[in-house]
Protein backbone atom coordinates (compact mmCIF):
# COMPACT_ATOMS: atom_id res chain seq x y z
CA UNK A 1 0.00 0.00 0.00
CA UNK A 2 1.46 3.37 -0.98
CA UNK A 3 2.23 5.98 1.63
CA UNK A 4 -0.15 8.41 -0.10
CA UNK A 5 -3.04 5.96 0.12
CA UNK A 6 -2.20 5.14 3.70
CA UNK A 7 -2.12 8.82 4.59
CA UNK A 8 -5.68 9.24 3.30
CA UNK A 9 -6.90 6.66 5.81
CA UNK A 10 -5.92 8.85 8.74
CA UNK A 11 -8.86 10.58 10.33
CA UNK A 12 -8.68 14.13 11.60
CA UNK A 13 -9.30 14.44 15.34
CA UNK A 14 -12.51 16.09 16.39
CA UNK A 15 -12.62 18.73 19.09
CA UNK A 16 -13.95 16.16 21.56
CA UNK A 17 -11.25 13.59 20.80
CA UNK A 18 -8.56 16.26 20.93
CA UNK A 19 -9.86 17.39 24.31
CA UNK A 20 -9.83 13.78 25.49
CA UNK A 21 -6.18 13.38 24.40
CA UNK A 22 -5.11 16.58 26.12
CA UNK A 23 -7.02 15.76 29.30
CA UNK A 24 -5.37 12.33 29.44
CA UNK A 25 -2.02 14.13 29.61
CA UNK A 26 -3.26 16.66 32.17
CA UNK A 27 -4.78 13.98 34.41
CA UNK A 28 -1.64 11.83 34.19
CA UNK A 29 0.51 14.75 35.31
CA UNK A 30 -1.89 15.88 38.02
CA UNK A 31 -2.14 12.38 39.50
CA UNK A 32 1.64 11.91 39.50
CA UNK A 33 2.66 15.36 40.70
CA UNK A 34 -0.22 16.60 42.84
CA UNK A 35 -2.05 13.48 44.05
CA UNK A 36 0.76 10.97 44.59
CA UNK A 37 3.34 13.78 44.94
CA UNK A 38 6.28 11.37 45.03
CA UNK A 39 5.88 10.32 41.37
CA UNK A 40 8.05 12.26 38.92
CA UNK A 41 6.90 14.40 36.03
CA UNK A 42 8.76 12.04 33.70
CA UNK A 43 6.43 9.21 34.73
CA UNK A 44 3.44 11.47 34.15
CA UNK A 45 4.72 12.29 30.67
CA UNK A 46 5.23 8.60 29.88
CA UNK A 47 1.65 7.86 30.95
CA UNK A 48 0.46 10.77 28.83
CA UNK A 49 2.33 9.42 25.79
CA UNK A 50 0.80 5.98 26.44
CA UNK A 51 -2.79 7.28 26.56
CA UNK A 52 -2.33 9.60 23.56
CA UNK A 53 -0.90 6.65 21.61
CA UNK A 54 -4.00 4.58 22.38
CA UNK A 55 -6.31 7.42 21.38
CA UNK A 56 -4.35 8.01 18.16
CA UNK A 57 -4.87 4.38 17.12
CA UNK A 58 -8.60 5.15 16.75
CA UNK A 59 -7.63 7.60 13.99
CA UNK A 60 -5.75 4.92 12.05
CA UNK A 61 -2.22 5.65 13.26
CA UNK A 62 0.10 2.77 14.02
CA UNK A 63 2.83 2.73 16.65
CA UNK A 64 5.44 3.09 13.88
CA UNK A 65 3.64 6.17 12.54
CA UNK A 66 3.76 7.80 15.95
CA UNK A 67 7.41 6.85 16.42
CA UNK A 68 8.19 8.66 13.17
CA UNK A 69 6.48 11.75 14.55
CA UNK A 70 8.56 11.45 17.72
CA UNK A 71 11.77 10.93 15.74
CA UNK A 72 11.00 13.96 13.61
CA UNK A 73 10.36 16.12 16.67
CA UNK A 74 13.53 14.95 18.43
CA UNK A 75 15.54 15.28 15.23
CA UNK A 76 14.48 18.89 14.78
CA UNK A 77 15.52 19.62 18.36
CA UNK A 78 18.84 17.77 18.51
CA UNK A 79 20.86 20.97 18.30
CA UNK A 80 18.82 22.55 21.07
CA UNK A 81 19.06 19.49 23.31
CA UNK A 82 22.82 19.88 23.35
CA UNK A 83 22.35 23.21 25.10
CA UNK A 84 21.34 21.40 28.29
CA UNK A 85 24.76 19.79 28.46
CA UNK A 86 26.46 23.08 27.60
CA UNK A 87 24.57 24.86 30.39
CA UNK A 88 25.61 22.27 32.97
CA UNK A 89 29.22 22.52 31.82
CA UNK A 90 29.24 26.32 31.99
CA UNK A 91 27.81 26.48 35.52
CA UNK A 92 30.36 23.91 36.75
CA UNK A 93 33.36 25.55 35.05
CA UNK A 94 32.38 29.04 36.21
CA UNK A 95 31.98 27.80 39.77
CA UNK A 96 35.42 26.17 39.61
CA UNK A 97 36.90 29.34 38.10
CA UNK A 98 35.57 31.45 40.94
CA UNK A 99 33.49 33.44 38.45
CA UNK A 100 30.11 32.91 40.13
CA UNK A 101 31.59 33.09 43.67
CA UNK A 102 33.11 36.46 42.73
CA UNK A 103 29.75 37.74 41.50
CA UNK A 104 28.14 36.72 44.79
CA UNK A 105 31.04 38.13 46.84
CA UNK A 106 31.07 41.56 45.21
CA UNK A 107 27.28 41.63 45.00
CA UNK A 108 26.85 41.04 48.70
CA UNK A 109 29.38 43.80 49.33
CA UNK A 110 26.94 46.48 48.15
CA UNK A 111 24.02 45.34 50.33
CA UNK A 112 22.71 47.87 52.86
CA UNK A 113 19.26 48.03 54.54
CA UNK A 114 17.64 50.75 52.41
CA UNK A 115 18.93 49.43 49.10
CA UNK A 116 18.50 45.78 50.05
CA UNK A 117 15.46 45.10 47.87
CA UNK A 118 16.59 46.83 44.64
CA UNK A 119 20.16 45.59 45.15
CA UNK A 120 18.87 42.07 45.81
CA UNK A 121 16.78 42.22 42.66
CA UNK A 122 19.84 43.22 40.63
CA UNK A 123 22.01 40.59 42.33
CA UNK A 124 19.53 37.78 41.63
CA UNK A 125 19.09 39.05 38.08
CA UNK A 126 22.84 39.05 37.39
CA UNK A 127 23.39 35.70 39.09
CA UNK A 128 20.61 34.01 37.10
CA UNK A 129 21.73 35.79 33.94
CA UNK A 130 25.25 34.43 34.34
CA UNK A 131 24.37 30.93 35.52
CA UNK A 132 21.23 30.52 33.43
CA UNK A 133 19.25 28.96 36.28
CA UNK A 134 16.41 30.47 38.31
CA UNK A 135 16.22 27.41 40.56
CA UNK A 136 19.94 27.59 41.31
CA UNK A 137 19.73 31.31 42.04
CA UNK A 138 16.76 30.89 44.36
CA UNK A 139 18.36 27.93 46.12
CA UNK A 140 21.65 29.75 46.69
CA UNK A 141 21.69 33.55 46.67
CA UNK A 142 17.93 33.57 47.27
CA UNK A 143 18.25 31.67 50.53
CA UNK A 144 20.96 34.08 51.71
CA UNK A 145 18.85 37.11 50.82
CA UNK A 146 15.79 35.74 52.63
CA UNK A 147 17.86 35.36 55.78
CA UNK A 148 19.22 38.87 55.39
CA UNK A 149 15.76 40.28 54.75
CA UNK A 150 14.36 38.69 57.87
CA UNK A 151 17.24 40.17 59.86
CA UNK A 152 16.40 43.58 58.41
CA UNK A 153 12.74 43.25 59.39
CA UNK A 154 11.44 43.03 55.83
CA UNK A 155 8.33 40.79 55.45
CA UNK A 156 9.18 37.39 53.99
CA UNK A 157 6.69 37.58 51.07
CA UNK A 158 8.32 40.80 49.84
CA UNK A 159 11.84 39.35 49.96
CA UNK A 160 10.65 36.13 48.32
CA UNK A 161 8.97 38.11 45.54
CA UNK A 162 12.15 40.10 44.94
CA UNK A 163 14.23 36.91 44.71
CA UNK A 164 11.78 35.19 42.37
CA UNK A 165 11.45 38.28 40.14
CA UNK A 166 15.20 38.62 39.71
CA UNK A 167 15.74 34.88 39.22
CA UNK A 168 12.96 34.62 36.63
CA UNK A 169 14.36 37.63 34.75
CA UNK A 170 17.84 36.14 34.51
CA UNK A 171 16.50 32.72 33.56
CA UNK A 172 14.34 34.22 30.81
CA UNK A 173 17.04 36.46 29.35
CA UNK A 174 20.23 34.40 29.69
CA UNK A 175 21.68 32.77 26.56
CA UNK A 176 22.97 29.95 28.78
CA UNK A 177 19.54 29.26 30.27
CA UNK A 178 17.42 26.34 29.14
CA UNK A 179 14.33 28.62 28.94
CA UNK A 180 15.25 30.85 25.97
CA UNK A 181 17.00 27.92 24.33
CA UNK A 182 13.94 25.70 24.68
CA UNK A 183 11.42 28.38 23.66
CA UNK A 184 13.45 29.41 20.61
CA UNK A 185 14.07 25.77 19.72
CA UNK A 186 10.41 24.76 19.85
CA UNK A 187 9.31 27.96 18.10
CA UNK A 188 11.90 27.50 15.37
CA UNK A 189 13.44 30.89 16.12
CA UNK A 190 17.03 32.07 16.39
CA UNK A 191 18.21 32.22 20.00
CA UNK A 192 19.67 35.70 19.86
CA UNK A 193 16.74 37.09 17.88
CA UNK A 194 14.44 35.68 20.59
CA UNK A 195 16.42 37.33 23.39
CA UNK A 196 16.44 40.59 21.43
CA UNK A 197 12.65 40.39 21.14
CA UNK A 198 12.35 39.67 24.88
CA UNK A 199 14.40 42.76 25.77
CA UNK A 200 11.90 45.02 23.99
CA UNK A 201 9.06 44.17 26.36
CA UNK A 202 11.09 43.20 29.41
CA UNK A 203 12.90 46.47 30.07
CA UNK A 204 9.78 48.59 30.78
CA UNK A 205 8.46 45.94 33.18
CA UNK A 206 11.88 45.62 34.82
CA UNK A 207 12.28 49.38 35.35
CA UNK A 208 8.83 49.65 36.95
CA UNK A 209 9.59 46.66 39.18
CA UNK A 210 12.95 48.09 40.21
CA UNK A 211 11.29 51.38 41.16
CA UNK A 212 8.58 49.55 43.13
CA UNK A 213 11.15 47.53 45.09
CA UNK A 214 13.13 50.71 45.73
CA UNK A 215 10.10 52.36 47.34
CA UNK A 216 9.42 49.23 49.41
CA UNK A 217 13.07 49.24 50.43
CA UNK A 218 12.82 52.75 51.86
CA UNK A 219 9.67 51.74 53.71
CA UNK A 220 11.03 48.57 55.31
CA UNK A 221 14.80 49.05 55.16
CA UNK A 222 15.21 51.50 58.01
CA UNK A 223 15.82 48.85 60.66
CA UNK A 224 19.22 47.73 61.90
CA UNK A 225 19.43 44.06 60.98
CA UNK A 226 22.01 41.45 61.72
CA UNK A 227 24.28 41.20 58.67
CA UNK A 228 26.25 38.23 59.99
CA UNK A 229 24.99 36.14 57.07
CA UNK A 230 26.62 38.47 54.58
CA UNK A 231 29.86 38.52 56.52
CA UNK A 232 29.97 34.73 56.81
CA UNK A 233 29.31 34.21 53.12
CA UNK A 234 31.91 36.74 52.01
CA UNK A 235 34.52 35.43 54.44
CA UNK A 236 34.05 31.84 53.26
CA UNK A 237 34.24 32.85 49.60
CA UNK A 238 37.34 34.95 50.21
CA UNK A 239 39.02 32.10 52.08
CA UNK A 240 38.37 29.48 49.40
CA UNK A 241 38.73 31.36 46.12
CA UNK A 242 41.03 33.78 44.40
CA UNK A 243 38.54 36.61 43.84
CA UNK A 244 40.77 38.78 41.66
CA UNK A 245 38.62 40.53 39.02
CA UNK A 246 40.37 38.43 36.36
CA UNK A 247 38.10 35.51 37.29
CA UNK A 248 35.21 37.42 35.69
CA UNK A 249 36.94 36.91 32.33
CA UNK A 250 34.74 33.95 31.19
CA UNK A 251 31.63 36.15 31.47
CA UNK A 252 33.30 38.96 29.54
CA UNK A 253 34.33 36.54 26.80
CA UNK A 254 30.81 35.12 26.48
CA UNK A 255 29.25 38.60 26.40
CA UNK A 256 31.66 39.71 23.66
CA UNK A 257 30.89 36.59 21.60
CA UNK A 258 27.17 37.20 22.08
CA UNK A 259 27.49 40.82 20.96
CA UNK A 260 29.43 39.66 17.90
CA UNK A 261 26.60 37.16 17.24
CA UNK A 262 28.98 34.24 17.37
CA UNK A 263 27.07 30.91 17.04
CA UNK A 264 25.60 30.19 20.45
CA UNK A 265 26.77 26.62 21.05
CA UNK A 266 30.39 27.28 20.00
CA UNK A 267 30.32 30.47 22.10
CA UNK A 268 29.21 28.47 25.13
CA UNK A 269 31.98 25.95 24.45
CA UNK A 270 34.53 28.78 24.51
CA UNK A 271 32.99 30.00 27.77
CA UNK A 272 33.45 26.54 29.31
CA UNK A 273 37.08 26.31 28.14
CA UNK A 274 37.89 29.79 29.42
CA UNK A 275 36.32 28.89 32.77
CA UNK A 276 38.45 25.77 33.04
CA UNK A 277 41.62 27.68 32.17
CA UNK A 278 40.86 30.26 34.87
CA UNK A 279 40.18 27.45 37.36
CA UNK A 280 43.51 25.79 36.56
CA UNK A 281 45.63 28.96 36.47
CA UNK A 282 44.05 31.12 39.17
CA UNK A 283 42.30 28.63 41.46
CA UNK A 284 45.05 25.99 41.38
CA UNK A 285 42.77 23.19 40.20
CA UNK A 286 44.43 20.18 38.55
CA UNK A 287 43.67 19.47 34.90
CA UNK A 288 41.95 16.07 35.53
CA UNK A 289 39.78 17.57 38.29
CA UNK A 290 38.84 20.52 36.11
CA UNK A 291 37.87 18.26 33.22
CA UNK A 292 35.77 15.97 35.43
CA UNK A 293 34.02 19.02 36.86
CA UNK A 294 32.31 19.44 33.48
CA UNK A 295 30.60 16.08 33.90
CA UNK A 296 30.01 15.68 37.63
CA UNK A 297 29.76 19.34 38.64
CA UNK A 298 31.73 21.53 41.01
CA UNK A 299 32.15 20.27 44.56
CA UNK A 300 33.82 21.87 47.57
CA UNK A 301 33.67 21.57 51.37
CA UNK A 302 34.26 24.96 52.94
CA UNK A 303 33.17 23.95 56.42
CA UNK A 304 30.11 26.19 56.16
CA UNK A 305 26.82 24.33 55.87
CA UNK A 306 25.29 27.62 54.83
CA UNK A 307 27.64 28.43 51.95
CA UNK A 308 28.36 24.97 50.52
CA UNK A 309 24.91 24.60 48.87
CA UNK A 310 25.59 27.86 47.04
CA UNK A 311 28.74 26.48 45.47
CA UNK A 312 28.15 22.77 44.83
CA UNK A 313 26.30 22.64 41.54
CA UNK A 314 26.57 22.43 37.77
CA UNK A 315 27.78 19.59 35.57
CA UNK A 316 26.28 17.54 32.76
CA UNK A 317 24.92 14.92 35.14
CA UNK A 318 22.91 17.56 37.01
CA UNK A 319 21.19 18.52 33.74
CA UNK A 320 19.94 15.03 32.92
CA UNK A 321 16.69 15.58 34.82
CA UNK A 322 15.87 18.63 32.71
CA UNK A 323 17.09 16.83 29.59
CA UNK A 324 14.80 13.85 30.23
CA UNK A 325 11.79 16.13 30.76
CA UNK A 326 12.53 17.97 27.52
CA UNK A 327 13.10 14.71 25.62
CA UNK A 328 9.79 13.19 26.73
CA UNK A 329 7.88 16.44 26.28
CA UNK A 330 9.29 16.78 22.76
CA UNK A 331 8.14 13.24 22.06
CA UNK A 332 4.64 13.99 23.32
CA UNK A 333 4.60 17.32 21.51
CA UNK A 334 5.55 15.62 18.25
CA UNK A 335 2.50 13.33 18.46
CA UNK A 336 0.08 16.06 19.57
CA UNK A 337 1.33 18.34 16.81
CA UNK A 338 1.53 15.90 13.89
CA UNK A 339 -1.76 14.12 14.59
CA UNK A 340 -3.41 17.52 14.83
CA UNK A 341 -4.86 17.47 18.35
CA UNK A 342 -3.81 20.97 19.30
CA UNK A 343 -4.90 22.37 15.95
CA UNK A 344 -8.35 20.91 16.52
CA UNK A 345 -8.56 22.56 19.94
CA UNK A 346 -7.60 26.11 19.04
CA UNK A 347 -8.11 26.44 15.28
CA UNK A 348 -11.48 28.11 15.75
CA UNK A 349 -10.09 30.50 18.34
CA UNK A 350 -7.08 31.47 16.25
CA UNK A 351 -9.28 32.31 13.25
CA UNK A 352 -11.02 34.95 15.34
CA UNK A 353 -7.75 36.77 16.04
CA UNK A 354 -7.91 39.76 13.71
CA UNK A 355 -5.22 41.86 15.37
CA UNK A 356 -1.68 41.30 16.60
CA UNK A 357 -2.87 42.07 20.12
CA UNK A 358 -5.63 39.47 20.11
CA UNK A 359 -3.29 36.77 18.74
CA UNK A 360 -0.70 37.69 21.39
CA UNK A 361 -3.37 37.42 24.08
CA UNK A 362 -4.42 33.98 22.83
CA UNK A 363 -0.81 32.73 22.86
CA UNK A 364 -0.25 34.20 26.32
CA UNK A 365 -3.40 32.67 27.81
CA UNK A 366 -2.68 29.33 26.15
CA UNK A 367 0.80 29.33 27.68
CA UNK A 368 -0.52 30.23 31.13
CA UNK A 369 -3.34 27.71 31.08
CA UNK A 370 -1.21 24.86 29.79
CA UNK A 371 1.45 25.61 32.40
CA UNK A 372 -1.18 25.64 35.12
CA UNK A 373 -2.73 22.41 33.83
CA UNK A 374 0.52 20.52 33.30
CA UNK A 375 2.23 21.84 36.43
CA UNK A 376 5.41 22.41 34.43
CA UNK A 377 6.58 25.19 32.11
CA UNK A 378 8.77 23.00 29.90
CA UNK A 379 5.83 21.13 28.40
CA UNK A 380 3.98 24.40 27.90
CA UNK A 381 6.94 25.84 25.98
CA UNK A 382 7.14 22.84 23.69
CA UNK A 383 3.42 22.48 23.02
CA UNK A 384 2.74 26.17 22.39
CA UNK A 385 5.88 26.62 20.32
CA UNK A 386 4.82 23.80 18.01
CA UNK A 387 1.21 24.88 18.10
CA UNK A 388 1.53 28.50 16.99
CA UNK A 389 4.67 28.71 14.86
CA UNK A 390 2.93 27.98 11.53
CA UNK A 391 0.22 30.52 12.38
CA UNK A 392 2.89 33.16 13.00
CA UNK A 393 4.43 32.30 9.61
CA UNK A 394 1.08 32.72 7.85
CA UNK A 395 0.54 36.13 9.41
CA UNK A 396 4.05 37.44 8.74
CA UNK A 397 5.13 37.52 12.38
CA UNK A 398 8.65 36.48 13.31
CA UNK A 399 8.93 33.34 15.41
CA UNK A 400 11.18 35.21 17.85
CA UNK A 401 8.04 37.02 19.02
CA UNK A 402 6.36 33.66 19.62
CA UNK A 403 9.32 32.53 21.73
CA UNK A 404 8.94 35.72 23.75
CA UNK A 405 5.22 35.27 24.35
CA UNK A 406 5.37 31.64 25.46
CA UNK A 407 8.22 32.36 27.89
CA UNK A 408 6.32 35.30 29.36
CA UNK A 409 3.14 33.28 29.76
CA UNK A 410 4.91 30.16 31.00
CA UNK A 411 8.08 30.92 32.95
CA UNK A 412 7.10 34.27 34.48
CA UNK A 413 3.78 33.01 35.87
CA UNK A 414 4.90 29.51 36.95
CA UNK A 415 6.37 30.43 40.38
CA UNK A 416 3.11 32.16 41.30
CA UNK A 417 1.28 28.82 40.96
CA UNK A 418 2.08 26.78 44.11
CA UNK A 419 1.01 23.48 42.51
CA UNK A 420 3.61 23.65 39.73
CA UNK A 421 7.06 22.14 40.16
CA UNK A 422 8.65 25.61 40.17
CA UNK A 423 6.04 27.00 42.56
CA UNK A 424 6.47 24.09 44.94
CA UNK A 425 10.25 24.50 44.85
CA UNK A 426 9.98 28.20 45.69
CA UNK A 427 7.55 27.60 48.55
CA UNK A 428 9.76 24.91 50.05
CA UNK A 429 13.02 26.80 49.56
CA UNK A 430 12.02 30.33 50.53
CA UNK A 431 9.19 29.53 52.94
CA UNK A 432 6.51 31.54 51.11
CA UNK A 433 3.97 30.25 48.60
CA UNK A 434 3.08 31.92 45.33
CA UNK A 435 -0.25 33.06 46.74
CA UNK A 436 1.58 34.89 49.53
CA UNK A 437 4.22 36.74 47.50
CA UNK A 438 2.24 37.21 44.26
CA UNK A 439 1.13 40.79 45.16
CA UNK A 440 4.80 41.82 45.31
CA UNK A 441 6.11 39.79 42.34
CA UNK A 442 5.78 42.85 40.15
CA UNK A 443 8.00 41.67 37.31
CA UNK A 444 6.33 38.28 37.01
CA UNK A 445 2.93 39.65 36.13
CA UNK A 446 4.01 42.97 34.63
CA UNK A 447 6.06 41.19 31.97
CA UNK A 448 3.11 39.40 30.29
CA UNK A 449 0.76 42.36 30.83
CA UNK A 450 3.18 44.85 29.28
CA UNK A 451 3.91 42.47 26.39
CA UNK A 452 0.25 42.03 25.43
CA UNK A 453 -0.49 45.76 25.88
CA UNK A 454 2.42 46.69 23.61
CA UNK A 455 1.18 44.19 21.01
CA UNK A 456 -2.26 45.82 20.98
CA UNK A 457 -0.54 49.19 20.48
CA UNK A 458 1.62 47.84 17.67
CA UNK A 459 4.81 48.38 19.69
CA UNK A 460 7.65 45.83 19.86
CA UNK A 461 5.91 43.64 17.28
CA UNK A 462 8.51 41.55 15.44
CA UNK A 463 7.61 41.21 11.75
CA UNK A 464 9.41 39.21 9.09
CA UNK A 465 8.84 42.11 6.71
CA UNK A 466 9.98 45.39 8.28
CA UNK A 467 7.50 47.29 6.10
CA UNK A 468 4.80 46.10 8.50
CA UNK A 469 6.20 48.13 11.39
CA UNK A 470 3.36 49.77 13.32
CA UNK A 471 0.67 47.55 11.76
CA UNK A 472 -1.91 46.24 14.23
CA UNK A 473 -4.56 44.60 12.05
CA UNK A 474 -3.69 41.50 10.04
CA UNK A 475 -5.80 42.78 7.15
CA UNK A 476 -3.15 45.46 6.62
CA UNK A 477 -0.14 43.13 6.69
CA UNK A 478 2.24 43.02 3.74
CA UNK A 479 3.14 39.35 3.19
CA UNK A 480 5.47 39.95 0.26
CA UNK A 481 9.11 38.94 0.52
CA UNK A 482 8.43 36.55 3.37
CA UNK A 483 11.44 34.33 4.19
CA UNK A 484 11.20 30.56 4.03
CA UNK A 485 11.10 29.07 7.52
CA UNK A 486 11.74 25.58 8.81
CA UNK A 487 8.68 23.52 9.57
Amino acid sequence: MSSDKKAKEFKKPTFGLALCALMSVVISLIVCIMVFKTVSIQTGLLLGIFFVTLISKTLGYTFNDLMKFISHSIGESTFGLWFFFAIGAIVASWMAAGTVPAIIYYGLGIISPKVFLPAGLLLCSVTALCTGTSWGTIGTVGIALVGIGQGLGIPLPITAAMVVSGAAFGDKMSPVSDTPNLTSMTSGADLYESIKAMIQTMWPAYVVSLVAFTFLGFKYGGGQGNLAIIEETRNVLEANFNLHPIVILPIVILLILNIKKFPSLPAMTVAVISGLLVAIVFQGMSIPTALETINSGFSIETGSSYVDPILNRGGIQKMLWTFSVAFMALSLGGILNKVGYMDALISGLIKRAKTVGSLSLIVMLSSMLSTAAFGEAYLSFILNGNLFKKEFDKRGLNRAMLARLISEGGLMMTPLMPWTTFGAFVATTLGASGFEFAPYAFLNYLSPVVSVAMSYLGIAVVWNNKNNKGVRNFSDVDLSDEPELAQ
